[in-house]
């Protein structure tokens, strides 16, 4: 897996460049913070790199989940950690970036409750997990899952308590999702 810290640094640059966004999604159908914690996470992370940073793609997922885990608040701690930990350990046995992400998501499922269709991190995650295991690296894949997102209601976690005023509003967790995975389809065009 080539690049690996490429794609995970240009994603941290992204929370970073759009926490006031991220957040106000958040504000929107949320507590209003996500972007702010994304941002502090990110930050943890760059910081634990930047004194050592590992060889092993397994061994920089398991600084991910770590930093991820303790300095996000909400759900999304340890939610993204939860993905995090569980790519650490698949990526121990292989190289696939399908397998990877699918054994993270599995965990974001396990974890949240969360299914496709619930307006979570869970549609983003789904088809750009497809689109990795046919090899498909076009970001339209990625614009259309968020898209799809955007006119979703929300049925799980605090936005679920705004119901119909969801339906039209991008997902905060969703959109953090979304530059995770443009970082990484960009590395790879």
């Amino acid at each position: 897996m080539e690049n690996v810290m490429t794609w995970l640094n240009n994603w941290l640059d992204e929370l970073e460049e759009h926490k006031a966004y991220l957040s106000d999604l958040d504000q929107k159908i949320g507590d209003g913070d996500h972007g702010n914690n994304m941002a502090r996470g990110g930050k943890a992370v760059k910081e634990k790199l930047d004194a050592d940073t590992p060889e092993a793609a397994s061994d920089i997922f398991m600084v991910f989940a770590q930093n991820l885990m303790s300095k996000i608040g909400g759900a999304s701690g340890p939610l993204y950690g939860s993905a995090f930990l569980a790519m650490a350990t698949t990526a121990k046995q292989t190289d696939d970036l399908g397998d990877i992400f699918a054994a993270g998501l599995d965990k974001i499922k396990q974890r949240g409750k969360a299914e496709a269709g619930e307006k979570t991190m869970v549609d983003m995650w789904e088809p750009a997990i497809e689109a990795i295991k046919a090899e498909n690296w076009d970001t339209k894949v990625l614009d259309d899952a968020r898209e799809n997102v955007i006119n979703l209601k929300a049925t799980k976690g605090r936005a679920s308590y705004y119901g119909d005023r969801t339906v039209g509003e991008m997902d905060p967790g969703a959109e953090s999702s979304y530059y995770l995975f443009k970082a990484l389809f960009e590395a790879h065009a």
